[in-house]
């Protein structure tokens, strides 16, 4: 896979690496595209919403590395202030400047509840409008009713994201949660996307444990929407997500 679309720099304080340091470990190991998703304002580290309005001081491209600027949300109980009914915590002011946004659970945020809380949540977040990934839906803190969620992801064209941290060192336990959301999407014949989740610039564009459960369940590449940037891009696209014509030109030149 040549894009990552889930990575965190120093801007959230338990993350350690910069973005010069992700361009430079994103060419190392083979990525042609990534993004940023630093946390939103819920986490307790996460940066000041200037980080996220400023993002447009970055170059598209540097070193024929594409970078996106996005972010993580968090899914939460109560609707966000001042958002209206939207259960993530997206202020208005800051959806013009990211290509994408991810929503996931995160315990400090959103205390797990049953399967039947923890699905509503979801399906909220995945109903907003404003998200394009759900993070590491696998997560066994957070049990899901996993069909319902699925059939949500695919009317509102959301993915599903298969984590590869989470198969490591982050949310012990995820693995059989995360091949069940992977047949489960094969049954409705949906689509995810696939992120280190790096918190360290070395492990950006590393998918080597989701790579081997992709195989093992014989997901298909066509329902991989990070497989290149182009269907990436593309997918973006169909959110209503604009780039500027020489960005375009170089992802098309890539594939």
């Amino acid at each position: 896979m040549a894009c990552d679309t889930h990575s965190h720099t120093v801007a959230s304080t338990h993350a350690y690496s910069t973005l010069h340091d992700y361009i430079k470990s994103a060419k190392d190991n083979g990525l042609s595209l990534f993004s940023i998703t630093d946390h939103a304002p819920e986490m307790p580290d996460s940066p000041h919403m200037w980080h996220f309005g400023n993002m447009k001081v970055w170059p598209r491209v540097v070193n024929n590395i594409g970078i996106l600027r996005g972010i993580e949300a968090n899914i939460l109980a109560q609707p966000y202030e001042g958002s209206g009914q939207r259960y993530v915590d997206l202020p208005n002011g800051v959806l013009p400047y990211l290509d994408f946004a991810i929503a996931s659970f995160h315990e400090p945020v959103f205390t797990p509840g049953s399967i039947k809380d923890n699905t509503l949540a979801m399906i909220r977040a995945i109903e907003s409008g404003v998200i394009q990934i759900v993070g590491h839906p696998g997560n066994p803190n957070y049990p899901i009713d996993q069909d319902e969620v699925v059939r949500a992801a695919k009317d509102n064209n959301v993915l599903l994201e298969i984590n590869n941290s989470s198969l490591l060192l982050s949310r012990v336990g995820s693995e059989p949660h995360c091949i069940s959301i992977l047949e489960n999407v094969m049954k409705h014949d949906w689509k995810i996307s696939v992120g280190s989740d790096a918190h360290i610039s070395f492990d950006v564009g590393i998918f080597d444990s989701a790579e081997a459960m992709l195989e093992q369940v014989g997901f298909k590449d066509d329902n991989i929407e990070t497989k290149t940037p182009v269907k990436f891009i593309k997918f973006l696209q169909e959110h209503g997500k604009t780039f500027d014509e020489g960005f375009l030109n170089w992802v098309e030149s890539i594939g």
